[in-house]
């Protein structure tokens, strides 16, 4: 597994958690933050996945 995919499900789970508190106490702003770190660690967590698919590839062949 590669580290990035680790370091971005870290994120949107962090970014998630952020989101929520926001949109408890009514903080549009850490709510955005929130919602702007979920959505990096989503593409984070993208290109970790797409790291392991090609060290697959390059393993297999």
């Amino acid at each position: 597994m590669d580290k990035d995919r680790i370091a971005g499900s870290a994120k949107q789970v962090k970014g998630a958690a952020k989101e929520a508190v926001g949109k408890a106490v009514g903080d549009a702003k850490l709510t955005s933050e929130g919602s702007a770190e979920k959505a990096g660690g989503k593409a984070q967590n993208a290109v970790g996945g797409f790291k392991d698919k090609v060290r697959q590839a390059i393993k297999g062949k």
